[in-house]
Order: structure tokens, then sequence, then C-alpha cells
């Protein structure tokens, strides 16, 4: 109870801006946030924060445009939907990406033949990274080609935990932060790959960083 009242009492006498808004870990120490205007657009804006000494949340650079779902943002999206989840989620403790490590902080492995991402509600290893060997399909099967054969989007990639801790069947899976293809997501986050590269280093996985996605009404309700 007296860490609650602590951590609203530091909440109060923080600057009002989008991030002090948000209820987000006290140990989250770096916040990315997400914002769409409407739920219904493929158009989003990230933003970078850091937790001051203070205990509140400051603004790091410039916004930066993002792509989101084809079919917009989502609180309760599904397998194949199209959205991107709405909520606050931890980013993953392992980076990847078909080309060379641009320098992240984080644990990253360069992704190579075999290296799938399991997106079948029926699998046991639903919503996780599976390698296999090069040249076999994966016992999950798979619609989509292997992470290592999309070299544009997934040049470098963090892992957003939506539906992780736990796995819920048919929730959705394989939520990116990665780079722009020219359009929308099937519902993952996209950047500019130099403005990726610019945030993915900027990480550091001692700050336990968290992505808050949603719509402006969402975000600062």
């Amino acid at each position: 109870m007296l860490l609650a009242v602590a951590a609203a009492t530091v909440a109060a006498a923080c600057p009002a801006n989008l991030a002090n808004g948000l209820d987000v870990e006290a140990r989250t120490k770096q916040l990315l946030t997400v914002e769409a205007k409407v739920a219904r657009t493929t158009h989003a804006t990230l933003q970078r924060w850091q937790r001051a000494a203070n205990g509140c949340f400051v603004r790091v650079g410039p916004a930066y445009a993002a792509r989101v779902g084809k079919n917009g943002m989502r609180a309760n999206r599904r397998e194949g939907d199209g959205t991107t989840p709405i909520g606050t989620f931890p980013i993953g403790a392992r980076m990847y990406g078909t080309a060379p490590n641009p320098g992240v902080r984080f644990q990253y492995r360069r992704l190579r033949c075999g290296d799938w991402w399991d997106e079948n509600p029926r699998s046991p290893t639903y919503n996780s990274f599976v390698h296999v060997r090069c040249g076999q399909r994966p016992p999950f099967g798979s619609t989509s080609d292997g992470m290592w054969q999309q070299p544009v989007p997934y040049a470098h990639l963090a892992v957003v935990e939506f539906n992780m801790n736990p796995v819920v069947p048919g929730r959705g899976s394989g939520i990116f932060l990665h780079a722009q293809t020219g359009g929308s997501t099937n519902g993952c986050i996209s950047l500019r790959r130099d403005h990726l590269v610019t945030v993915l280093k900027w990480l550091r996985p001692a700050h336990r960083p968290q992505m808050a996605l949603g719509t402006s009404a969402t975000l600062r309700r």
C-alpha cells in the first residue's frame, strides 16, 4: 500500500504528458508510445520516453512516423485479423535481424535458414521463435515465409510481448517492431529503417522497456 501511495504521489507531481498519464511498472525506465488518432487507421506516431531520477518520464528525441495494422488497432485482437493490439507490453529479451547487429544492447540473433515464428494456434510452440533444419518445413506448418526470407521488414526487429506469459491460442502472434516496407502491416509496428535502428540501439535491457500502443483516446483515458 505504501509503495502504491508513493507511486501515485510521484505521478501526480510529474509534468502532464502522454507517458506520465499511463499505468507503467515502476521498474520500467524506458517507454515507447505508439499513438494513432483513431482505431481505423494504419498510421501512428512513435515516441521515446526515459524515466528521470524523480520518477517522471521525459521525452527523448523526435517523434517518428509509424505504420500499424492494415485493419487498424484493436484491444481484443485475434490471429490473422490484421490489427495491431492495444495495450502495454514488454520488449522481448532478444532482437533479431537478417542484417548484422547494428549495435543493439540486447541479445541479437542473425536470422538464417530455418528460423521461423510459430503462428499456428494449435501448435504447442505457438507465438514463439522456432528453428528447424534448413530446407525442412516446420512441424507446425506455415502459410507465410520464414523469418530469414523477409530481408526488408526483418532486417532488424524487436519482439513486442503481446499474448505471452501466458500464451492464449488464437489471440494473436508475431507482433514485432520492424522496418517499413512501404505500407501498412499485418499487425506489427513498423518504422523507417534508420529510425528503427536509432530506437533499437537506444533501448537497454536493464531498463525493462515497454511499449504502450493505442489511440489518442485509449492512451489518454
